[in-house]
């Protein structure tokens, strides 16, 4: 089965599930079975809202933190050296602030 379509609430060809669901319709998409030759059209729906705090962050920022950049990983190894983060070598690790982390 094949996801070709995914339609957000508003767009062309969803004016009549937005009018049935309102603000719970999240997206609309569209699946398509070539052994069937079938298509089905989803609904996916919010059913529940409710308050959440998002937990706090483990590390700042400006905290070290150990990253293991293997030998052959050369553009990533130049990129630390870049931004003057630290090698260890006993440790064989690289401490990187955590903030500049991708």
């Amino acid at each position: 089965m094949i996801t070709w379509l995914k339609l957000k609430p508003g767009q062309k060809g969803t004016k009549k599930l937005l009018a049935e669901h309102g603000d719970a319709l999240v997206c609309i998409g569209y699946r398509y079975d070539e052994a069937n030759r079938t298509r089905t059209k989803t609904v996916e729906l919010a059913v529940e809202k409710t308050a959440w705090s998002p937990p706090a962050r483990k590390f700042a920022d400006d905290d070290l933190v150990p990253v293991r950049i293997g030998y052959a990983e050369k553009s990533l190894i130049e990129s630390a050296k870049a931004a003057k983060d630290r090698w260890n070598p006993d440790m064989k690790l690289w401490f990187i602030r955590y903030g500049k982390m991708k």
